[in-house]
């Protein structure tokens, strides 16, 4: 049985109760959940682990009391994101459900820039995309569910730090958000009628971050970060249709609906060590607090018909779990020109297999990272980086549970590619 949601393909800020439980439960290919922790050319170089090292730029946004350590000038980081999700199989134990989703390319710009020195302050800006996501499945029974999830946060995040002494540095930041959604789902291929749902969406909603870091001497350094929950409440019309049940034929309810979605926090503990005056080592610890995300609530300024009311208002467990990644970067200067980077780590996936879905056939990732910056002139550097996430395959049962289950089967051949190429100048 489907009850799905009918709308107009170009109505805009119209909220789908199914359609945004499924896209705030979708995610990236790049982290747990639908978090995307790589940002820069650095943090692409070295898996994500760079934060105790962060020098650059984008230390504005990975770690601002890092700023306190870099050099003393005006510094601009500009890159540009190519990001490749792989086609993900879906075997059922029903081969007719079977199917495969679209690959799917695009591309993300991110900007960093650093002030110099006024008085042990340093002040800095970044524009990222932390979170998103993107899946399309054409086979009938997976786009009953999925059949286009495109979910985009971008953050403007202001930071400023101050220099304690030569030793600890502490810095804090505002996060401003704002966030966009599109969703579609087609039923027609397993339902009687031809059932369908689109929506477009948007939200905003601010934050903060914290961090301190500690440099007992030029060699090391130890951070920790933080940042903070943000809550996007998306509000706006809602169309509410049913006709699968036959005391509701084409029964529909026009109303206003909202929800409210958690971003979680996230905590980083890293240290960093120079051997040999030319290779840096960073290990780093994060821990995202997807326990916050516990279920979906919906309410509806006029109450929609009972079936509909237990589809749509009824609030839908996730019960998604804190999970941890573990990062190791390098960084060797091998001349005074080319630095050469290269990272791995390890990511749990938040999403229990009672509520995993075609929205989100995450598992447990390995990330594989190469990359390099080219000093150009002593204010200008070029670098390019390449990250490989491989998943893990996956096997869900849980069409007999009560959070309304649909997946009997296996989720192989899930992947990432993400290049970031840039280029930081100061002055």
């Amino acid at each position: 049985m489907f009850i799905l949601i009918e709308g107009e393909r170009n109505m805009k800020k119209t909220i789908s109760v199914l359609a945004l439980a499924s896209v705030f439960a979708a995610g990236s290919a790049f982290a747990s959940g639908f978090r995307i922790p790589e940002q820069s050319i650095d943090s692409v170089s070295k898996a994500g682990a760079n934060v105790s090292s962060a020098d650059h730029a984008d230390a504005t946004y990975f770690n601002p009391a890092n700023m306190s350590w870099i050099d003393n000038a005006w510094q601009v980081e500009a890159d540009l994101d190519y990001i490749h999700l792989s086609s993900i199989k879906y075997t059922d134990t029903v081969p007719a459900r079977s199917g495969s989703s679209r690959e799917e390319n695009f591309f993300a710009p991110t900007i960093f820039m650093v002030s110099p020195d006024f008085n042990n302050f340093r002040f800095g800006f970044s524009i990222t995309e932390p979170f998103g996501l993107a899946k399309r499945w054409d086979d009938a029974y997976p786009k009953a569910y999925a059949q286009q999830f495109d979910l985009k946060v971008y953050e403007f995040n202001p930071t400023v730090s101050y220099k304690i002494n030569t030793i600890f540095s502490v810095a804090g930041g505002i996060r401003f958000l704002h966030s966009t959604a599109a969703v579609s789902s087609d039923a027609s291929g397993i339902a009687t009628a031809a059932l369908s749902r689109h929506l477009e969406g948007d939200a905003n909603a601010w934050g903060y971050n914290l961090a301190v870091s500690a440099r007992p001497n030029n060699k090391s350094n130890i951070s920790v970060t933080y940042r903070s929950e943000v809550d996007l409440d998306f509000e706006g019309d809602t169309i509410l249709h049913n006709n699968a049940y036959g005391p509701y034929v084409a029964a529909t309810t026009y109303t206003k609906g909202k929800v409210t979605v958690v971003t979680p926090a996230v905590l980083a503990i890293s240290g960093a060590y120079k051997f040999f005056d030319k290779l840096t080592v960073e290990l780093t610890w994060d821990r995202t607090f997807w326990s916050q995300y516990k279920n979906l609530d919906f309410d509806f300024s006029t109450n929609p018909l009972p079936p509909l009311q237990r589809s749509f208002e009824d609030p839908l467990k996730r019960n998604w779990k804190d999970s941890n990644a573990y990062r190791l970067g390098l960084a060797y200067e091998a001349t005074p020109i080319i630095t050469l980077m290269a990272g791995f780590a390890y990511d749990e996936s938040p999403a229990p297999s009672t509520t995993l879905g075609f929205e989100l056939p995450d598992s447990n990732a390995y990330l594989f990272s190469l990359g390099a910056r080219f000093k150009v002139t002593p204010k200008m550097d070029l670098g390019l980086g390449l990250l490989y996430d491989l998943k893990s395959e996956r096997t869900v049962n849980n069409l007999n549970n009560s959070y309304g289950g649909h997946v009997n089967g296996k989720f192989t051949d899930a992947s990432a590619l993400l290049v970031s190429a840039g280029l930081t100048y100061k002055f």
